[in-house]
């Protein structure tokens, strides 16, 4: 290979690799963009009133409704209390436990009551958290329905399960619910933690992100330009100097 065209091959592939990291390091500053959005939103539906009860319409208006404050009476379901397996809470893997409110009109709404630690011992063994029966009030945050994770075929029923597809639970269980969910609030209540995570989480991981790609590019940039043209002026001008 002559020196011309290993020069032209390695101009290629560094110009290549740099626009690569470079625009990786964009695309990583508009998820950081996505997420201040998200944020913002969050935080405009977090001063709005609060919901005293989920309005006729929810099932067409769901998305308008996300992060919206609510409070909400009715009556568990505990027959249908479900535990999402694999989900984590400061830090820890364990179980959302999640539980179907019937409202007084009928609807059914699945609530994410909390969640619950892994027996290290036991995989599948599980402290169960008492449902109130009766009539009962709740308050929380209206969400979308929880999030789903990769399954392997067969996890998706019995009591601990790895994900709820909303549309396939109410055939299950006969209720008709509606297309989001609520995370209930307040302290810890029956071994059940609450300490849920922020959807727009992670604006700095986004940034630090960017950071390194962009490092990357200019990293890249610095040795072609030192090894390509720099370094072989100094060489050929050291050697005409003897």
């Amino acid at each position: 290979m002559n020196s011309r065209l290993r020069f032209a091959l390695i101009t290629f592939a560094a110009v290549a690799v740099a626009l690569l990291t470079a625009r990786l390091g964009v695309w990583q500053l508009s998820r950081a963009d996505e997420r201040k959005a998200l944020q913002s939103a969050i935080e405009r539906q977090g001063l709005q009133p609060v919901l005293g009860a989920l309005p006729n319409d929810a099932a067409q208006a769901a998305a308008s409704l996300h992060h919206r404050r609510v409070r909400l009476q009715g009556r568990w379901s505990p027959a249908h209390t479900v535990y999402l397996d694999n989900r984590q809470m400061n830090g820890r893997s364990g179980f959302f436990v999640v539980t179907p409110l019937v409202l007084p009109d009928g609807r059914a709404v699945l609530v994410q009551r909390g969640w619950l630690p892994r027996d290290v011992n036991e995989r599948t063994r599980i402290d169960d958290a008492p449902v109130p029966t009766g009539d009962i009030s709740i308050e929380g945050r209206i969400a979308p329905p929880p999030a789903r994770l990769f399954e392997f075929e067969g996890a998706d029923s019995g009591s601990i399960r790895q994900n709820i597809d909303l549309e396939a639970f109410a055939r299950e269980t006969g209720l008709p619910l509606l297309p989001l969910s609520v995370l209930q609030s307040g302290p810890a209540d029956n071994k059940l933690l609450r300490d849920w995570p922020v959807p727009a989480s992670g604006i700095a991981k986004h940034h630090g992100y960017a950071f390194q790609w962009f490092g990357l590019s200019t990293l890249v940039v610095t040795l072609y330009v030192w090894f390509q043209l720099i370094h072989p002026r100094t060489k050929r001008r050291q050697s005409a100097r003897r």
